[in-house]
């Protein structure tokens, strides 16, 4: 999900960066050391609010989902030479699973000439797979796949992207309030609550709920949240997680919500049980949205690292774990099956933006940017590079379930509440389901993410 991507990945992936840099908010480095274009945006609260708390207040209303603005659909000009496309990918993919060059780079030549990431969806999406196309016929994967977002892109600058996302589509906005009113009820009597989040980047989803957490009669819990991430590339791995740690802080003192932040960055296999400062009076929530799919998966090495974090989780012991998982079959070990099945789920999302959004939105093509960047990852690179690897939900049932973990039935008010203002507010395409007490969220029937929530069982 946009506002929960790995920004700063790329096929170099986590594995350079292994340090643990964790403490106390009041151990964080002062603002001043951060650069300047990131302080500009971070002093400038205005966006923040507009978007984060606007989004808590209406909960995805009609404010929030953009109205019609952002529905209007666009036809492709070149509708007939797109179709094409459809029957050339595949046909370059098996060329380029068969080192076949001359043809691979004749087919290449058909698709760049109707591809554009400037056109409408079919388009935009030929133009990001010939680019991954083109880079595993060159070899080329690790250096030619950079990062979207540079490391230091402000959360300001990334927020209003995120915004048109929001605006557009609901699976983040949903995932939240699910998220969020599920810790809210869990939480009504608790004096401390603390939130494990791995994956917490910018930390978008927490200021609905510290703002929620600010009106509960008889005065808000003390928080707590451990903020968890992937190391960033360079000299200071921990300096986007430490930057969300002050947004947070702000939030809470502007609400009057007692708080505590603590910050991990470092490659998650080697995260402990003793890395958390773990109170015995609090409620502890883990909280993981679409994170997941990047840890790696079981082809790549003996030892499970996506049970062994799981095991983590069960050690912890939670009072629950709220786990959203991008649901994708686009992990096989098989070129051309691989491509395929990435061919279609990114041909969903590619659809969707071109349903809802306006084409010469700015913002548009930085989502596009971020999710074509994935799609390349998974074209282009192998082995320890491709950190694209993603599961469905019923993998990640038998997997949770293995692990020692018990599901909880899903909350029906908050699932009317969520089915309600989707209907209401955005794209009729969008869909919300229920499967094996998962929320899942999709557009047009295709899958794309899911939400569950789970508990510890101990004998």
């Amino acid at each position: 999900m946009f506002s929960q991507a790995e920004f700063e990945f790329g096929c170099s992936s986590e594995k350079k960066h292994h340090q643990l840099e964790r403490s106390g908010y009041s151990d964080e480095r002062s603002s001043k050391q951060l650069a300047v274009s990131v302080e500009k945006h971070e002093e400038d609260g205005a966006i923040f609010d507009e978007i984060l708390l606007g989004q808590a207040e209406n909960n995805g209303s009609k404010s929030c989902a953009g109205g019609g603005k952002v529905r209007k659909k666009r036809g492709s000009s070149k509708k007939t030479e797109m179709m094409d496309l459809w029957t050339v990918l595949p046909q370059c993919a098996q060329a380029v699973a068969d080192d076949d060059q001359v043809t691979a780079k004749d087919l290449l030549r058909q698709i760049r000439q109707y591809s554009s990431p400037f056109g409408d969806g079919n388009q935009r999406i030929a133009h990001y797979f010939a680019n991954g196309l083109e880079a595993r016929l060159a070899g080329s994967g690790t250096p030619g796949y950079t990062p979207a977002i540079s490391s230091t892109t402000s959360a300001a600058s990334v927020l209003k992207a995120h915004h048109i996302f929001i605006t557009a589509c609901p699976f983040q906005t949903m995932s939240h309030l699910y998220a969020n009113e599920t810790i809210i009820k869990l939480s009504e009597n608790v004096t401390r609550l603390h939130i494990i989040d791995f994956g917490i980047l910018y930390g978008f989803q927490w200021p609905n709920l510290i703002q929620r957490l600010s009106t509960r009669i008889g005065g808000p819990p003390k928080l707590c949240i451990t903020g968890i991430e992937f190391p960033q590339p360079g000299f200071r791995p921990a300096e986007r997680v430490e930057e969300t740690g002050r947004r947070l802080r702000k939030y809470c003192e502007r609400f009057n919500v007692p708080f505590e932040y603590y910050h991990i960055a470092q490659n998650w296999a080697s995260i402990q049980y003793d890395d958390f400062n773990i109170n015995e009076n609090e409620m502890v929530v883990v909280n993981s949205l679409y994170r997941f799919k990047n840890l790696p998966d079981d082809t790549m090495i003996a030892k499970s690292v996506r049970d062994a974090i799981l095991q983590l989780v069960r050690k912890i012991n939670p009072c629950i774990f709220i786990h959203g998982v991008v649901n994708g079959t686009y992990n096989a070990p098989f070129f051309r099956t691989r491509f395929r099945d990435t061919l279609f789920h990114f041909s969903a999302l590619f659809d969707m933006f071109d349903s809802t959004i306006p084409r010469e939105e700015r913002e548009r093509m930085t989502m596009e940017e971020v999710f074509g960047r994935y799609a390349v990852n998974v074209i282009a690179c192998e082995g320890g590079e491709r950190v694209e690897r993603p599961e469905t939900y019923r993998q990640w049932q038998v997997r949770n379930l293995r692990a020692g973990f018990r599901q909880l039935p899903l909350d029906e008010v908050i699932m009317k509440k969520v089915r309600s203002t989707v209907k209401s507010n955005y794209n009729k395409n969008f869909m919300v389901d229920e499967d094996c007490q998962w929320m899942l969220q999709g557009w047009k029937g295709r899958i794309i993410y899911a939400l569950s929530v789970w508990k510890p069982v101990h004998d």
